[in-house]
């Protein structure tokens, strides 16, 4: 929708967010999530745009809000009503205008060092007791203050409010490192990214009491926006990326190498090599960078051997240079490497390539570019790739992918599956969740859609509630084979009633899907169970638009079809544990 593509026309949104509310509303597949906005300033915009951007991503937010500038009291001395409604998300809404104890220019090191200490105590406070409810927290870190009394000094005295706001944010940033299921809003770089007077614009302030210009309202709710749908397994993971003019000026196959621009000698130059250097820093966060351009793939390679290109060929996990349309080159290289089209980000500077996809992969994500010093703000400024946790296997993921492609060339030379998988030489490690995997375990279940047979979310603190409980099974698994390493990519959560186990969450990485790591899981489980004196293992399925790869999965390994309704909702059951035969053959198992 254009009015929700930055840069965004605030007024228009603003004029028209009835009517962008109810198309958003017809969007398939969107998942009902409980936020919580406590009140620093006037929030009724923020919660309105928040609300379009959340529909966007696929969610559709239930607002509770805060009482007008009591986010400490509501939150530290809730009466009940909060805990009642139960937040999946809180979002604390504060500014430098809810900032108390600013020193006295004529402070030394220690009094300002005492009110640094009491503002972030409070502040620490609140936080800490948003997180008691369970859910994520996210919290803004401070704005600039409008004046400097001292001029420059204000940045370098102890008493300047400057200095105040830079030391409050560096306690932040270090408190939510440190703490589980926090999360900051950098309202300092949103300041900074659309101006002083024009964010933090103090008209809004004296007659509205809006921290934030309504100008700049809707890029507050999209940085808050981003955050949430991150969280929430909603980021983008691949960028498709044409060549020519895109990641370097002109055409490679008529001006040859060394006739492209890039590199340091022109301002064109320097804004192709600039691309490039983020698009490598991308990657290096797991997004998995592809090419899919209209050229001889064997030209086309010749780019990057410049000395001054940043990225190679090794940093792409696709490579589709060819004549074919792109639309089609796109879709099968998200059949290739065994992604939805909607996980990719298609950029590409000429026009009439981006409507063609547009029109015939409307679930890929396409921006709008136009010189090439814009190609990064493009990218970057639309949060489709917003870090909320950072693992090794996100680092490694590009790798992973990559190893995937040589294992599905291995297949094609077998006859037979099971002596392909064999050939894998698999080991699988198996266990219950620890705190040692527990962030990955969060993740993997938060970002997973297909393979994901109930579709459950669970937050770090309820992923770390299960660690060690006598009323659930949990597994995880990790998976190596002669490629290389897969990381954590599957997880289980049973809850023990009696002598039933239900399964209420079942997820893996589609990467892994039918190398038997899934039987291999239930083996194990079937093992757990017995002990725990278990008779009789129900699972459920629940449909979506991503998931129906795994509508009869249950059945393929013994369990009986018992429930269903019209809209695919199942239920199954499995009653034969005292006869079971493992059905994992093809890979050495090891129990931690």
């Amino acid at each position: 929708m254009e009015l929700l593509t930055h840069p965004f026309d605030a007024a228009g949104l603003l004029q028209k967010k009835r009517r962008i509310r109810r198309e958003l509303l017809q969007k398939p597949g969107l998942i009902h999530k409980k936020v919580a906005i406590m009140s620093g300033s006037t929030i009724g915009e923020v919660k309105n745009m928040l609300e379009l951007f959340l529909l966007a991503n696929g969610i559709q937010p239930e607002f509770y809000e805060g009482g007008y500038a009591l986010f400490y009291e509501n939150l530290v001395f809730d009466d009940g009503s909060l805990a009642a409604f139960g937040p999946d998300v809180i979002y604390i809404h504060t500014s430098q205008r809810n900032l108390k104890l600013w020193p006295e220019p004529t402070d030394g090191e220690a009094q300002a060092q005492e009110k640094l200490k009491a503002e972030f105590g409070r502040f620490e406070q609140a936080a800490k007791a948003a997180l008691g409810f369970g859910c994520p927290v996210i919290l803004n870190n401070f704005d600039l203050p409008l004046w400097r009394a001292m001029g420059n000094a204000d940045a370098s005295f102890a008493g300047g409010r400057v200095r105040f706001v830079r030391r409050l944010n560096e306690k932040l940033a270090a408190l939510a490192q440190a703490t589980p299921n926090l999360y900051l809003n950098d309202l300092c770089y949103l300041q900074a990214q659309h101006g002083m007077e024009r964010f933090s614009d103090p008209t809004a302030w004296y007659a509205y009491k809006y921290a934030v210009s309504l100008e700049c309202v809707p890029y507050l709710a999209q940085s808050v926006a981003n955050i949430v749908k991150s969280l929430l397994g909603r980021n983008k993971k691949a960028l498709a990326l044409d060549l020519d003019n895109t990641l370097w000026g002109g055409v490679i196959g008529d001006d040859g190498p060394e006739g492209i621009v890039l590199g340091s000698e022109s301002p064109a130059g320097m804004a192709y090599t600039e691309f490039q250097s983020y698009l490598k820093e991308l990657s290096r966060l797991g997004v998995l960078l592809n090419v899919c351009s209209k050229n001889e793939e064997a030209v086309a390679k010749t780019g990057f051997d410049r000395p001054d290109s940043v990225l190679t060929p090794a940093d792409f996990v696709s490579f589709k240079a060819n004549w074919e349309p792109k639309h089609l080159n796109l879709a099968a290289m998200a059949a290739e490497i065994n992604l939805l089209p909607e996980s990719f980000v298609f950029v590409d500077d000429n026009p009439a390539e981006r409507e063609i996809v547009r029109r015939e992969l409307p679930a890929v994500t396409v921006p709008e570019l136009a010189a090439p010093e814009g190609y990064i703000a493009a990218v970057d400024r639309a949060g489709y790739f917003e870090v909320t946790t950072l693992s090794a296997d996100d680092r490694n993921r590009a790798d992973m992918y990559k190893q995937n492609a040589r294992r599905a060339q291995l297949e094609q030379s077998f006859g037979n599956y099971n002596d392909y998988l064999k050939s894998l030489e698999m080991r699988c490690e198996i266990g219950a969740f620890d705190a040692a995997h527990a962030e990955r375990i969060t993740q993997l279940v938060n970002k997973t859609n297909q393979f994901n047979l109930t579709t459950r979310r669970y937050t770090a603190a309820e992923i770390g509630a299960l660690i060690g409980s006598p009323q659930a099974i949990t597994l995880y698994g990790r998976l190596v084979d002669k490629f290389g390493d897969n990381g954590l990519v599957t997880a289980l959560i049973g809850r023990v009633q009696g002598e039933t186990l239900d399964i209420e969450l079942w997820v893996m990485s589609c990467r892994t899907f039918k190398r038997r790591l899934e039987h291999a899981m239930f083996d194990q489980l079937v093992a757990a169970a017995r002990a725990a004196g278990v008779k009789k293992i129900v699972g459920h399925y629940y449909p979506t638009a991503k998931n129906l790869l795994v509508k009869d999965f249950y059945a393929t390994i013994g369990f009986v079809k018992t429930a269903g309704d019209e809209a695919g909702n199942a239920v199954f059951e499995f009653t034969d544990l005292a006869g079971y035969q493992p059905q994992c053959g093809v890979m050495e198992i090891e129990q931690v």
